[in-house]
Formats: C-alpha cells, sequence, structure tokens
C-alpha cells in the first residue's frame, strides 16, 4: 500500500477565515467543487461583491 505524506497532499485557502486547508479522503470525489474548510464557514460564507 502507498502511503502519501500530509505535506504532499493539495490545498486550498477558505475565503471566509483564509486559513488553508488540505485534502480530505471524504473529497477524493469532490475537491474540484470544495469551497470551505468547514461546516461553519460554508453556513457564513461571503456574500458577492
Amino acid at each position: 500500500m502507498k502511503h502519501t505524506k500530509k505535506t504532499d497532499l493539495p490545498s486550498k485557502t477558505c475565503p471566509v477565515c483564509k486559513r488553508p486547508f488540505v485534502w480530505r479522503k471524504k473529497w477524493k470525489c469532490c475537491w474540484d467543487e470544495v469551497k470551505y474548510c468547514s461546516e461553519r464557514c460554508r453556513r457564513s460564507k461571503v456574500a458577492p461583491l
């Protein structure tokens, strides 16, 4: 079994809290659609200008 280091995982920055977050196994099918780091940030998303 091949192991991947956490430093090698893709990451994004949350537009709400501006914190970086990394790929999770539960997002393997929809990583391109993930925008927020958590449910809390998703609920309090920033309104577009």
